[in-house]
């Protein structure tokens, strides 16, 4: 009689139940750390976190009245083409316009579930085993996860903060190699705030043209810019460009809308067909209540992103001033986005409540447990020796969140 207690197959030599491609992904630190941080929270510990880059502030109320009524239009129970709604797709190529000057045509939008999707699906359209992409680092931590299961290579390009945390043409140059295929660019930067002057925009983006190399873009902070910066959008100010470049872009940031997953991947009409046809077999369409929502918002006014900005940039001065005040930080004053990207180098090592943290990791851990603010260490991002602190919270929370760090960090000897 046979046995009945066997209850799985043998696993092949060789082969474990997770795939490697799948097995060699981090979890996203800066989710990660926001969800440790509400985990705390939700246990009654006072946890301030500036770990997720996520505005404070509510979706503007049109914009909610449009899910609102899309709701109840039946047309939105069913699928709806895969590159997105047409009208919405067309109000993106006009916000576009409008907003960096890029001329792009519906064929050449294709809507994602968030930008995260359109990043990936970038990468996986453009990318065969083996190419190699320049990431200039500190980078937004899910490029290199994206570029590797789409069988990139992420060759890192450290760029620091003498250099305003932007990489040069010579350093491109130098890690330049007949594997290079992608540029990744962003600006206004995630993690640094970093903003990419029009000259130095200008003279990548020929840099790229020169030498046969694709550019993928993230634009998604291209609103929030402060003591005049500019956001400049690459294909624009290189126009002869626009045939290799992938620009990226949605609704989290601008809108107050990172709960309702929509973004874009706009660029040459053959990489945007490849991309959708991904699509249809990941996802099919995104969410048409949200991307009923989405529509409103890019085809309505900018008077909410103002009112943002100005709250963003009031949180930025005082973030920086009372990070420079805390004995060991450094804090380069960032331009773009809602991120400062803060040195801790100088405390490394040092004796801390009876531990020597040697790494940002480990003294992002002790921050937490000691002072419960929660922050995202360097390593991140590519970049050990640094927190990532994002100032889309209220002002009483950043004030109180920074300086019960500083406290803490001060006992460092």
């Amino acid at each position: 009689m046979a046995s009945s207690t066997s209850t799985t197959s043998p696993v092949p030599a060789g082969r474990g139940r997770i795939s490697a491609r799948i097995g060699g992904i981090a979890e996203s630190a800066t989710m990660a750390v926001d969800a440790k941080a509400k985990a705390l929270k939700a246990a009654g510990r006072p946890v301030i976190g500036f770990g997720a880059g996520e505005p404070d502030f509510p979706t503007p109320a049109p914009i909610v009245a449009a899910a609102e009524a899309a709701c109840a239009d039946p047309r939105n129970h069913r699928y709806t083409p895969a590159a997105g709604l047409p009208e919405l797709r067309d109000a993106i190529a006009a916000k576009t316009r409008r907003d960096s000057g890029l001329d792009l045509a519906r064929e050449q939008v294709l809507v994602t579930n968030g930008g995260k999707q359109a990043v990936y699906q970038a990468f996986a359209t453009l990318l065969d085993p083996g190419d190699e992409v320049l990431l200039p680092a500190p980078y937004w931590t899910t490029y290199p996860e994206a570029i590797a299961l789409a069988s990139g290579v992420p060759v890192q390009v450290t760029c620091g903060p003498e250099a305003g945390f932007l990489p040069s043409v010579a350093q491109l140059d130098a890690a330049l190699t007949e594997r290079t295929k992608v540029l990744v660019w962003c600006s206004p930067s995630n993690p640094t705030g970093a903003v990419a002057s029009r000259e130095l925009t200008e003279e990548i983006g020929r840099w790229a043209v020169e030498n046969g190399v694709w550019v993928v873009t993230d634009e998604i902070y291209e609103h929030l810019v402060y003591d005049g910066a500019e956001a400049v959008s690459m294909p624009v100010v290189v126009p002869e460009l626009a045939d290799r470049c992938v620009v990226l872009n949605g609704v989290a940031k601008t809108y107050a809308m990172t709960g309702w997953r929509v973004g874009w991947l706009a660029g040459p009409t053959d990489v945007v067909t490849a991309a959708t046809n991904l699509q249809s077999h990941l996802s099919s369409n995104v969410c048409n209540v949200a991307q009923r929502a989405a529509l409103a918002a890019v085809s309505g006014s900018l008077d909410a992103v103002v009112d943002m900005r100005t709250a963003f940039d009031r949180r930025r001065r005082a973030m920086v001033e009372l990070l420079r005040a805390i004995p060991g930080v450094d804090c380069p004053t960032p331009r773009g986005a809602f991120y400062a990207y803060a040195s801790v180098q100088e405390l490394l090592g040092r004796e801390l409540r009876g531990a020597r943290p040697q790494t940002s990791v480990e003294l992002a851990a002790a921050v937490l447990e000691h002072a419960e603010v929660a922050v995202v260490p360097g390593e991140a991002f590519g970049t050990p020796g640094f927190f990532r602190l994002s100032y889309a919270l209220g002002d009483d929370d950043l004030r109180t969140g920074v300086e019960r760090m500083g406290a803490l960090l001060a006992e460092a000897r």
